[in-house]
């Protein structure tokens, strides 16, 4: 595993950067074995999924799902190699020790064991690409695994939980709201529409909503923030100070609890668009405020007793469940598939996406221990 791993972090798979050296290492990897894997390009050709399955087709499978994408590193003050493994002490560093190239090693590995062995129940390996900008890559992994015969049985998705058994977290959309007013000379601006101001008024029906639903709910205190939050992030417009801006871009999202589907919440900033626009509208036709939606991931709320939970404590031999705060693809495949997941892996977020980041070898060798776990079970038939 650890060989594997240094390869995983070695290649430079920032979100913006093409993945398909990374996914041909593994695919070679896996051939040396004598695994067959297959490679979902997207559009571009510069980027790839790859799942690989091992053990018989025709029973459900175990999915063992996980990312290649890193976040950046520029900006960040790294004191150490960030596309190199170095070990210090009880740690490995290097960007994507902890999210995620740690599990994605330890899975690898486990593929590969498992290849010696005589499977009733297959193991599939499921890498995807721009997880880290929305879970945007896989989700043509999770339309070929619609088209199998024989679905899987469950997912188990290696995102860092400090190899607790995760069995919810919120789900995101990203929207970006486009404001459009009236150019104009700003010695005369009362006779313009600023879309500066527009995006200030919508930015305040964003924070009057976000305190309703702080104060209404629905809640869920599993949660550090127990309720669906609105968040806006990013606002660009104007040209310079004596010209009343024609047009403004807001960039927000919505990260929303697990059946809390946030279409009831976009079409409240609909209306309250609207409310600010309309009466403007006499004076100023072109007025306008719309929201387009640009990407979105559903949550994910696994029920404490589901069958899938006491599973991976059994593979883990941990008793306790939680929630997070991040978002992963086990949303899509609960919801797109039917899977009963749960998110479990290595490391702890809290090491992820941070100058020098870092994960302890003893999560990397219990993660080992969990597969071993899976990998007899597999074998026994469950």
């Amino acid at each position: 595993m650890r060989a594997i791993l240094e390869r995983l972090i070695g290649f430079e798979t920032v979100s913006h950067m093409t993945n398909i050296p990374l996914m041909r290492f593994v695919e070679g990897v896996l051939a040396e074995a004598g695994i067959e894997s297959t490679l979902i390009f997207d559009e571009t050709g510069e980027k790839a999924n790859l799942y690989a399955v091992v053990g018989p087709r025709d029973v459900p499978g175990v999915v063992l799902s996980g990312h290649v994408d890193v976040v950046p590193v520029e900006g960040q003050d790294w004191t150490r190699p960030p596309f190199a493994l170095t070990q210090e002490g009880s740690r490995l560093y290097g960007r994507g020790t902890t999210d995620m190239k740690g599990f994605d090693a330890c899975a690898i590995a486990c593929l590969l064991a498992a290849a010696k062995r005589e499977l009733k129940v297959p193991l599939i390996l499921a890498l995807s690409h721009d997880e880290e900008v929305g879970c945007r890559g896989v989700g043509s992994i999770i339309d070929a695994m619609a088209e199998w015969p024989v679905s899987p049985r469950l997912c188990i998705v290696g995102e860092p939980t400090s190899l607790e058994a995760a069995i919810g977290h919120k789900g995101k959309v990203a929207l970006r709201v486009h404001c459009t007013g009236r150019a104009g000379h700003s010695s005369a601006a009362p006779q313009a529409l600023n879309a500066i101001h527009l995006a200030m008024d919508f930015t305040a029906a964003v924070r009057a909503l976000q305190a309703r639903v702080a104060a209404e709910g629905p809640f869920d205190t599993d949660y550090d923030v127990p309720y669906t939050t609105l968040h806006v992030g990013k606002i660009n417009g104007g040209v310079q100070v004596n010209v009343v801006a024609h047009s403004c871009v807001i960039d927000m999202e919505i990260r929303s609890l697990a059946g809390d589907d946030p279409a009831r919440l976009i079409a409240k900033l609909e209306a309250a668009a609207e409310a600010i626009v309309a009466p403007l509208r006499g004076a100023f036709p072109e007025a306008a405020i719309r929201i387009e939606r640009l990407w979105d991931y559903p949550g994910l709320g696994t029920a404490a007793d589901a069958d899938v939970v006491s599973f991976v404590k059994g593979l883990t031999g941990g008793n306790a469940h939680l929630k997070v705060a991040y978002g992963t693809e086990g949303g899509m495949f609960a919801q797109r598939l039917g899977l009963p997941t749960v998110v479990c892996g290595p490391g702890a977020m809290a090491q992820g996406h941070m100058p020098d980041e870092f994960i302890e070898i003893a999560q990397l060798e219990r993660c080992e221990a969990m597969l071993a776990a899976l990998l007899a079970r597999c074998e026994a038939g469950f």
